[in-house]
């Protein structure tokens, strides 16, 4: 690739819904400068697709092909270069960042803007055991792997004659009453009501779901009265929820909670906050109080030119609820993308920058199939409608006609056929039968 020296070089650091929507937006406000060659746009990500978490517990459930709910960098962004790896260190007063590919050594890369995109990751405590006995869920990988995961324990409870065994392979346990717990718990929990009706020994009484909430209520982002209600809704279809409680220890899959409560569980879901991206502490840009680079009501870096920040990773001040921040979430880091996109844009070719102005519009969840909750505009849905407007929502918000097209098709299908559930645990260690087979043969 022949590199036009003189050109500003744009760097995304982040390939999430902010990194993926920037990107979007400068093919086509940049379109002049990228074909002259004047502007080049990097984007910098572990992972060579953007994953659409609000769909993952879907996807989990079952609803969703796993494949349907990710976009391919490459092909949603042609005419940005698509580098995957990690930013090890970013230096913005030199223009440059540390580069760690997958394999290979690392090198540095000047940039003249930068997008600092990197999202979040799993707000962890140290609490005994969480580390070798939890699995997240913020990433496709976790979510498929805890589908497989409940699927082989209904396997494993079918094949056994051991209650003990039964009883831990039967107990699932979520930490976390947020959007990703509640609407986990929920679908995996729909699930596997529709998976026991073909294994003859389990019941649904066998089943023990519990939730764990540290706080005096479940889904803030949707009104007390709304989730006082679905707390309700859980309850009534048998999920423990704990409130008020602090899981203390889950060493071996002994769970102790700060209730007294003691038991085996062979699943725990960890979903008790995000924080920013580690990227945060190996540059030098500033920090606000809570550990995310300081950004202004234009989403440029506080202080700083030639830096923009948005989403998880960044403390954007809420121009219409001052004193407050913009929360974490797909509403905002969407909304703030086309902003930042423009602000780049303006940036570059000397123009005024705009403030991010977006007022909350609410939330929707989904509670499994046709069950769901909403409080949108001051508009309390539950139920049926509820469920409507959260996958009519989240459709509207998946990147590309392509991916759109696939998940309609998945839910369309899920009306005439009935979901699979069944386990392929193996594909997450797809050599070991090899291995076994390899071993068997030298014994020989």
């Amino acid at each position: 690739m022949v590199v036009n020296r003189k050109s500003k070089h744009i760097v995304i650091v982040g390939g999430g819904y902010v990194g993926l929507y920037t990107g979007l937006r400068l093919q086509r406000t940049l379109r002049r400068e990228l074909r002259d060659g004047s502007v080049r746009i990097t984007l910098i990500d572990p992972q060579s697709y953007m994953t659409y978490q609000p769909f993952l517990p879907e996807a989990a459930a079952g609803n969703i092909s796993p494949r349907h709910v990710v976009a391919p960098l490459r092909r949603v962004l042609p005419k940005v270069r698509i580098l995957n790896g990690r930013v090890a260190k970013v230096h913005h007063e030199a223009r440059t960042l540390t580069f760690e590919p997958a394999v290979g050594h690392s090198r540095e890369i000047e940039y003249d803007v930068i997008v600092m995109a990197a999202g979040s990751i799993s707000r962890t405590l140290p609490i005994p055991g969480l580390e070798d006995a939890a699995i997240g869920f913020k990433t496709v990988g976790e979510a498929i792997a805890l589908r497989n995961r409940v699927l082989a324990l209904l396997d494993r409870a079918e094949s056994a004659d051991d209650e003990e065994i039964r009883r831990r392979a039967l107990t699932f346990v979520v930490v976390g009453g947020g959007f990703a717990g509640i609407e986990a718990l929920a679908e995996l929990e729909d699930m596997t009501e529709d998976a026991i009706k073909y294994y003859p020994s389990i019941e649904s009484k066998d089943l023990r779901w519990v939730l764990i909430e540290a706080s005096n209520r479940i889904l803030p982002e949707v009104g007390p009265e709304m989730g006082e209600w679905t707390a309700e809704q859980l309850r009534e279809r048998g999920i423990e929820v704990k409130m008020e409680t602090f899981l203390q220890s889950c060493e071996g899959g002994q769970v102790v909670t700060s209730d007294g409560d003691r038991f085996e569980a062979a699943t725990i879901v960890w979903t008790a906050g995000v924080k920013p991206s580690p990227v945060v502490n190996s540059t030098d840009l500033p920090l606000d109080e809570r550990g995310r680079i300081k950004t202004t009501t234009r989403l440029t870096v506080a202080g700083t030119k030639g830096a923009f920040a948005a989403g998880d990773i960044a403390g954007v001040p809420d121009v219409t609820n001052p004193g407050q921040y913009c929360a974490p979430n797909a509403q905002h880091a969407v909304r703030q993308a086309k902003v930042l996109a423009d602000n780049i844009t303006a940036y570059l070719r000397g123009e005024k920058l705009q403030d991010y102005r977006h007022k909350y519009a609410g939330s929707v969840a989904g509670l499994g199939l046709y069950r769901g909750v909403a409080n949108v505009y001051g508009v309390k849905l539950r139920g049926f409608p509820a469920w409507f407007m959260h996958r009519t929502y989240h459709l509207s918000r998946v990147p590309t006609v392509n991916r759109k097209v696939r998940v309609v098709a998945d839910w369309t299908l899920s009306l005439f056929f009935k979901r699979e559930t069944i386990s392929l645990g193996e594909i997450e260690n797809p050599r070991d039968e090899f291995r076994a087979a390899a071993e068997s043969g030298r014994k020989r």
